[in-house]
């Protein structure tokens, strides 16, 4: 049948690709714009050197954004700067491209979406591609799959290597079958991608570079300077990202006014997925959307295949929304808690607004100069605050914060690097970065870096009911006489509140990219069918 020849051609596909490495079929995803430019020059270490005299971007139709390919352009001129500044001006940059993969043993292919190390510098959609920097010149080199013609027939017409490059704003473009060799002809240094994602413990998959060649494989001093320079967005990244938190606060807002008794979890997660493609051209989810209703808020990262937004929403839930899209691989990352019902209980009404008062705290206090873990602290500080106006702990706020006693309520951190992944890279490992804490709670921050101009960031502070946290501090003989039991055991239902904006960090202060609800009233009067306005 047509699977099984397909199949065949698909096998047929992998066999001719590659020099000895695994490269699987590339999706040929089309973007529906070529935009045309006069010939371009730019200088780069003193040299004057062609630009692409096309130019494409990215474009999903009617009123989405478009992004233009030269903000990879840009990534990859940083890089080579940043190269040749810390001792290294010249040899090749080789990064390697995602794989398209199937899942398991089968020939069902799961979405692809691009690695994102190699989105940043090249913004190519394909999979199984290689790409080159020199870092002398700044010429930039993309390496495809050579395709076999019955490509054709299955996934569309096959691109040549200068509509490829075109398209893409690639000096050159070649197959990845011959990049051994292209590598091996230059006996030069080749600077690979080696580093641990602080966030993941996992490592990046460095390019295979040819044995039995004089080349020189550097694999120390990239990882730490192109994971810096992700840290920093530019003008042409920070515009993506406040269009991904744009689209994505609209959604949440047509969730929450869409919140009634009976509603399944998962309905709230199909319609913010469905307006987010819908309206703003994202095909995917940043990460696995988090609809909690009840108790199920107090489990941080509810929503996988064991826990599937799948709980029928009551009249008094508290129901917590942590849900983005991403548009060109760069990520919206906003939660927002809101009562079914639509009317605050006084409990739920005083833990709301000891969060809201956390996190604006932390929204006034970011800037350049400020450290991340003093900023946590503070938002902790008016958690714990809060948590004694409503009669769940007593004693001193300052003994209470020493002690890590709002560790119990809020044992994550209050937020992270935002950006192609939404976790994105850099919180800890690079040089001159403060070490992970190894206190409670604080130990669970993503990052304890000094702020600076240009670093987009998550704040999302919490306060949550969580039963094996409460279980234990109410056992620590060091801290259990600050919790009144009884107050305490007695909303251990109510799950919990996160309220979470993205944010860019400017040169006084910092600008939030997102635009929801936020004050108990506002709250209530979008869910009482009040608009809500844009900007």
């Amino acid at each position: 049948d047509a699977r099984h020849l397909a199949t065949r051609a698909h096998a047929r596909t992998r066999t001719r690709l590659a020099h000895g490495q695994a490269y699987m079929r590339a999706s040929l995803a089309r973007t529906p714009s070529v935009t045309r430019t006069r010939e371009r020059i730019g200088r780069r270490g003193g040299q004057t050197i062609p630009m692409a005299s096309t130019c494409g971007e990215f474009y999903r139709g009617h009123e989405t954004l478009r992004v233009p390919f030269t903000l990879h352009a840009e990534n990859r001129e940083r890089l080579v700067q940043a190269m040749r500044s810390n001792g290294h001006g010249a040899g090749v940059i080789a990064l390697k491209g995602g794989e398209q993969r199937t899942r398991y043993s089968t020939d069902n292919e799961p979405l692809f979406r691009q690695e994102s190390y190699f989105h940043w510098a090249f913004g190519i959609a394909e999979g199984d591609c290689l790409g080159a920097i020199d870092v002398a010149s700044g010429k930039c080199t993309a390496f495809i799959p050579r395709l076999p013609e019955e490509y054709a027939i299955w996934m569309g017409a096959i691109e040549t290597t200068e509509s490829f490059g075109a398209r893409y704003g690639i000096d050159e473009v070649k197959y990845t079958d011959e990049m051994e060799t292209w590598l091996a002809a230059r006996k030069d240094t080749v600077y690979v991608l080696q580093g641990k994602n602080s966030d993941s413990g996992s490592t990046t998959e460095p390019v295979a570079t040819p044995a039995g060649t004089f080349l020189m494989v550097d694999a120390e001093a990239l990882f730490p300077i192109i994971t810096e320079l992700r840290t920093v967005k530019t003008k042409a990244e920070q515009k993506v990202l406040a269009y991904a938190s744009a689209v994505s606060s609209r959604a949440h807002v047509e969730v929450i006014k869409s919140i009634e008794h009976g509603k399944m979890e998962y309905e709230l997660e199909s319609l913010f997925k469905h307006y987010c493609y819908s309206r703003g051209g994202m095909r995917n989810e940043s990460y696995t959307s988090i609809c909690a209703a009840g108790k199920n808020g107090a489990t941080l990262h509810y929503g996988h295949a064991g826990a599937p937004n799948a709980t029928e929403i009551k009249d008094g839930d508290f129901v917590l929304m942590d849900m983005g899209a991403e548009y060109h691989c760069y990520a919206a990352d906003i939660t927002t808690t809101v009562p079914c019902g639509g009317k605050f209980s006084a409990d739920q009404k005083i833990i709301y607004e000891g969060v809201l008062a956390a996190h604006q705290a932390a929204l006034a206090a970011l800037k350049p100069g400020v450290s991340w873990t003093e900023l946590q602290k503070l938002a902790e500080r008016h958690i714990l605050q809060a948590l004694v106006a409503g009669g769940w702990l007593v004693g001193d706020v300052d003994e209470m914060h020493a002690k890590r006693v709002s560790a119990t309520f809020m044992p994550h951190g209050l937020g992270h690097l935002l950006g192609i992944d939404t976790h994105d890279v850099g919180g800890y490992g690079l040089p001159g970065l403060p070490e992970r804490s190894s206190e409670p709670g604080l130990k669970n921050c993503r990052t304890a870096r000094v702020m600076q101009e240009g670093n987009a960031m998550t704040i999302e502070p919490g306060c949550y009911f969580i039963d094996i946290l409460l279980d234990k501090a109410l056992a620590d003989d060091n801290i259990k006489h600050y919790f009144v039991a009884d107050r305490v055991n007695a909303c251990r239902n109510m799950g919990g509140v996160r309220l979470e904006d993205n944010v860019v960090v400017t040169a006084d202060g910092c600008v939030s990219w997102t635009n929801v609800p936020r004050t108990v009233a506002d709250v209530e009067a979008v869910m009482a069918g009040a608009p809500w306005p844009e900007r």
